[in-house]
């Protein structure tokens, strides 16, 4: 069919002629209702991105967190939420730290406060044993705002799978780190002239053994005196 005549039909019909094809040989084109064709593909589409399955992604924080370091955690929760993902916030405590709990609490709200633009928090802040956890969810697409990249950025979000491995790996360094400090801490308070030296108690010197007193004879002048003493006594001469 001539493209006039399928024109004329469509026409006919009270409907559009609409190029699906135009690369084939010859073009391919189809008779449809292109007003409602285009309103079935915008409703298709935006029930697409609805069911589109979020991820829970993680962000690690601690008590003494340093200011680049926590600009840097945020600015990646801040990404997950952007990307339509839900965010677990966790605050770990080590150590004494426990002994002041309000200032991770600090820490947590002021994480709600510097996301406010992107989430919102489904679950407040909650300790349980050494550590604080928040949930967050994404604001609607249109109201999302940003705070630390530009409202445009484009991000690539692969560089963030590993998020959870860095994490951990982060941790276990920390770990090893402290238990490396801890142990020259201790040898070095061991050592001589150390806080912790225990200079070693001098041995007693050793008891002199008594000396015993030894008569030494000499064994040829006794044989000379028992040769003498055995001698027969010469007889005197008689006048």
């Amino acid at each position: 069919m001539s493209s006039l005549e399928a024109l004329q039909l469509a026409r006919q019909r009270g409907l559009d002629l609409v190029e699906i094809a135009a690369n084939a040989q010859p073009p391919v084109c189809k008779i449809i209702d292109f007003g409602k064709w285009k309103y079935e593909q915008a409703k298709h589409e935006k029930e697409k991105h609805k069911t589109k399955a979020s991820k829970v992604k993680e962000v690690k924080l601690r008590v003494g967190i340093d200011p680049h370091d926590y600009k840097i955690k945020l600015t990646r929760a801040e990404d997950f939420l952007m990307h339509n993902d839900k965010l677990r916030v966790v605050l770990q405590f080590k150590g004494r730290q426990m002994a002041h709990p309000e200032i991770g609490m600090q820490i947590m709200h002021r994480v709600i406060e510097d996301l406010k633009g992107s989430g919102h928090p489904d679950m407040m802040p909650r300790q349980s044993g050494k550590m604080i956890t928040m949930a967050m969810s994404p604001h609607p697409a249109h109201q999302r705002l940003r705070k630390f990249r530009a409202q445009d950025a484009v991000v690539d979000m692969s560089q963030h799978a590993d998020e959870d491995d860095d994490d951990h790996d982060d941790d276990d360094d920390d770990d090893r780190e402290e238990e490396r400090s801890g142990t020259a801490a201790v040898d070095a308070a061991q050592a001589p002239g150390g806080l912790n030296h225990t200079p070693a108690k001098a041995s007693p010197p050793p008891a002199e053994k008594p000396v015993t007193k030894v008569k030494v004879f000499d064994i040829e002048a006794l044989d000379a005196d028992k040769s003498l003493s055995a001698r027969p006594a010469s007889p005197r001469a008689h006048h």
